[in-house]
């Protein structure tokens, strides 16, 4: 992922209102220049395993860093994060996990699967902040 255009960050994320939040905070905070949205979990995975609409994509070309919500529609989150971990191509690529669920065994299925960090929404900005830089998007 060395050209200038290079996805830095997918985001994947149904609510429109969150996705403008999270686009508004990663604007402000120079965390990410280039982001890709995908707005169910089948697109993600679209775009991840280089499918459908991105079948002219590399999968070498993939983002440096996932933020991921977890109820999702088509296919949910755990599932979206369950293929990335398994798969060899993009398991290393590190997922935050943004989602409104305070349900402990999606936080447990989530750190099990491999996420770097489970944030829920509403999001406190220096918390998203610092899981952003985690994915070393700064």
């Amino acid at each position: 992922m060395n050209e200038p255009n290079a996805i830095e960050l997918l985001l994947v994320e149904d609510n429109p209102q969150d996705l403008e939040l999270a686009l508004r905070a990663l604007t402000k905070a120079k965390l990410a220049n280039h982001i890709q949205i995908a707005r169910d979990g089948a697109e993600a995975l679209e775009f991840l395993f280089c499918e459908g609409p991105h079948a002219a994509r590399r999968i070498t070309d993939g983002p440096k860093g996932i933020l991921l919500d977890l109820k999702l529609p088509k296919i949910d989150g755990l599932e979206v994060l369950r293929r990335i971990k398994g798969d060899p191509r993009t398991k290393m690529i590190p997922v935050v996990v943004l989602t409104s669920s305070q349900e402990q065994s999606d936080v447990v299925e989530s750190y099990a699967l491999g996420v770097s960090s489970y944030i829920v929404k509403p999001v406190n900005f220096e918390r998203f902040s610092e899981a952003v830089r985690e994915l070393g998007l700064y």
